[in-house]
């Protein structure tokens, strides 16, 4: 099982997505997390739910043993969306991937990152309740070196954005894509 090999080979979290349209994402997601939680070597590590389907999320957290993490929730469908998932998220005990996107868009500058991520956390931290230590921000890395002028910035600015989130989000972790 692919699983047990990404766990022999040092994965400290197992990211599940079932989020493919031949599948029946909720009962592939109960099915595989019923038969990891069998397996003492795969259960020992943290599972990441990953999912676009808010359904498929709340099965795969219903299912999990110990502090589940969710990848994603963000502001996207606005604050009211957001602050549900949240309060939802908090009540299966989870952490949550926040990304840096809002009502206006992903965000795509080092400004637009921390101004998102702030306004996230003050959210989750005051009106939620959320502990800063279950909240892990996506920043969003985009492509670099692509010869297009606008793109020039981007790595600076997510790595800028990094650092502010560390100085200004106590607690609160970065979600890191093999960097």
């Amino acid at each position: 099982m692919w699983a047990r090999q990404q766990v022999e080979n040092g994965a400290q979290i197992i990211d599940i997505n079932m989020d493919e349209g031949m599948l029946d994402a909720e009962a592939a997601m109960v099915r595989f997390l019923n038969l990891i939680a069998g397996e003492p070597d795969i259960a020992r590590v943290p599972i990441m739910i990953d999912s676009s389907k808010w359904d498929v999320i709340e099965k795969g957290l219903k299912c999990i043993q110990g502090k589940g993490i969710v990848n994603s929730i963000s502001m996207k469908e606005g604050v009211d969306a957001f602050i549900h998932h949240a309060k939802l998220l908090r009540r299966y005990g989870a952490a949550v991937v926040v990304m840096a996107f809002d009502e206006q868009g992903q965000a795509d500058t080092r400004a637009r990152k921390i101004e998102i991520c702030r306004r996230a956390y003050k959210i989750l931290t005051e009106e939620v309740g959320f502990p800063p230590e279950d909240i892990i921000f996506d920043p969003n890395i985009f492509a670099v070196a692509t010869g297009i002028e606008e793109h020039n910035n981007y790595a600076q600015d997510f790595i800028g954005a990094c650092e502010d989130i560390k100085r200004e989000l106590p607690h609160a972790l970065i979600f890191r894509r093999c960097i």
